[in-house]
């Protein structure tokens, strides 16, 4: 690391622990568990010393969000906390893989840590109530809204997840699957919990790619708009499981969002939404 980014990633550090109050004792060595602060959920291999957070975080305008079981979350109410804001839908397979990750960080860090499910899914709540139920998801859930998706942008594939700093500053976006360690560390570190952790300052990284372990919403120049919501999800679903012809070996949804001017791939996914409405 340079001597540039050494000072900056300083400079962060010492933000952060002006803001969460940093100056707890008794942190013993190897794992950094601060006094009586929470243990860590995963595994040492699984946590990696060094994390990256945005050089230039960006505020979270204001917002009021309606839970599920008819509470009110404003911004407000999250600040001084770490706020892991996660797209999700029901029928998205990487998402299922996740949340039991979510459930335990949730649980350990519930004093530092506030997960908010945003749920993509189209065809009432009803069906995400019933999902949480059974997954015992133990944080709150809130149905995606237009202001939620301006106040998120960019948000093109299941799961993503916004990690919010206790200023209400979005400091990180993983798109696709993300080791929970990783997860686990960022909050840790953002919420003071563990000081021994580095960080490393990176401009917004580029969240147009599409992953392998993430399950695309929207296909560049594809008019999903014919499409009913139950149709919606079985042709997403095809999207993101059907390979492309043009040799890239990507999915037609990775390949559309990887490469738009790929003449191959939209005909695909063209005649996919046709089979699809005629059937």
């Amino acid at each position: 690391m340079d001597t540039c980014r050494q000072l900056r990633t300083l400079v962060l550090m010492l933000a952060v622990g002006a803001v969460v109050g940093c100056g707890a004792t008794g942190q013993s060595e190897g794992d950094g568990v601060v006094g009586e602060s929470p243990a860590p959920v995963f595994e040492k291999s699984a946590r990696p010393s060094t994390i990256q957070l945005v050089a230039h975080p960006v505020t979270v305008p204001s917002l009021t969000m309606q839970t599920l079981d008819g509470r009110t979350i404003t911004t407000d109410d999250l600040r001084g906390k770490v706020t892991l804001v996660n797209f999700w839908a029901t029928w998205c397979g990487p998402c299922r893989a996740e949340i039991p990750d979510l459930i335990k960080l949730q649980a350990r860090y519930a004093d530092d840590l506030v997960v908010i499910g945003v749920s993509a899914d189209e065809g009432g709540s009803q069906i995400v109530e019933d999902f949480a139920t059974e997954f015992g998801i133990n944080y709150p859930i809130v149905m995606q809204t237009p202001e939620l998706t301006s106040a998120f942008p960019g948000v093109m594939a299941l799961p993503t997840s916004f990690i919010v700093d206790p200023d209400g500053r979005v400091v990180q976006t993983h798109v696709g699957l993300v080791n929970p360690g990783i997860l686990e560390q960022e909050a840790r570190f953002l919420a003071g919990v563990d000081t021994s952790i580095t960080v490393d300052l990176v401009e917004q990284g580029r969240h147009g790619r599409l992953v392998n372990a993430a399950h695309a919403t929207e296909i560049p120049g594809l008019d999903l708009s014919v499409l009913t919501p139950d149709q919606r999800v079985t042709a997403l679903q095809r999207l993101n499981e059907e390979g492309c012809d043009c040799g890239c070996q990507l999915t037609l949804a990775q390949c559309r969002i990887n490469d738009s001017a790929c003449g191959f791939s939209l005909p695909l996914a063209e005649q996919v939404v046709a089979e699809i409405v005629a059937s």
